[in-house]
């Protein structure tokens, strides 16, 4: 199996650049996209080309902002959308799709916002998220994947002492959250399978971070405890353009 994760940052901008033959390279099981920026029917009607394709949307309730999508060879025993909580479900930032190994998750974690105004939303959210997760895990193993807006460790980001506690994606709060899924016992695949690799899967649009390498590992795939030896390989492919985030792929 392979499944792919990407932040495409707007479905109807990347479909103009070069989706469907990254698509086609790319050669997922199953595709998941965060921050669509489109409601259910433009991504239905942005994604038609793909005959033969299970597709599922979760569109915000704003215009034009956020949404997730599934994109899956195979058709899931059941799909849901959101984590059932009214306050975290308006957004659009999550679908979890059950097949009949584990459920897979993706979501596009809330941003703590310039000025850092929303990181005490991102302190609830994350501790709300992984509740949602561990519910889940009662039933089956769960593999989340996504743009998780944190860089895990000073390896997973260009410049970790000019950011740290500075820049949203990299304070001590944002940290703790994934603390607490490594700690709960999920498994950051790509540490997983390459330790010491430094590798990022987004870049600011400013300055030309990404000819220069300054950029971030915000997208991850983390699976339960229980599918660590299924792990193939887990890789980023910096090399698909189109956005400001590259995909990140989990092979099982």
């Amino acid at each position: 199996m392979r499944l792919i994760s990407w932040n495409v940052n707007g479905i109807r901008a990347v479909m103009k650049k070069e989706f469907m033959q990254s698509f086609e390279t790319m050669a997922a099981d199953v595709l998941c996209l965060q921050e669509t920026k489109a409601q259910d029917e433009q991504t239905f009607e942005a994604l038609k080309g793909l005959e033969g394709w299970f597709i599922y949307t979760n569109s915000a309730e704003r215009k034009g902002y956020s949404g997730t999508a599934i994109i899956s060879k195979k058709e899931p025993i059941s799909v849901s959308y959101g984590m059932g909580i009214a306050e975290h479900d308006t957004e659009g930032r999550v679908i979890c799709a059950e097949y009949p190994d584990y459920h897979l998750v993706t979501v596009y974690t809330p941003n703590s916002g310039s000025e850092l105004k929303r990181l005490e939303y991102r302190k609830d959210w994350d501790q709300a998220f992984l509740a949602y997760l561990q519910e889940l895990e009662t039933q089956k193993p769960v593999i989340v994947c996504g743009d998780l807006n944190v860089a895990h460790k000073a390896i997973d980001l260009k410049r970790p002492k000019e950011n740290y506690n500075k820049a949203a994606g990299y304070t001590q709060t944002e940290i703790d959250g994934i603390d607490n899924y490594i700690k709960a016992g999920f498994i950051d695949s790509f540490r997983h399978a390459r330790s010491d690799e430094i590798k990022y899967s987004w870049w600011s649009y400013r300055a030309q971070a990404r000819a220069r390498n300054v950029g971030w590992r915000i997208d991850y795939f983390l699976t339960s405890q229980s599918l660590g030896d299924q792990i193939k390989d887990a890789d980023i492919y910096n090399n698909i353009m189109g956005s400001d985030h590259c995909p990140v792929v989990l092979e099982l």
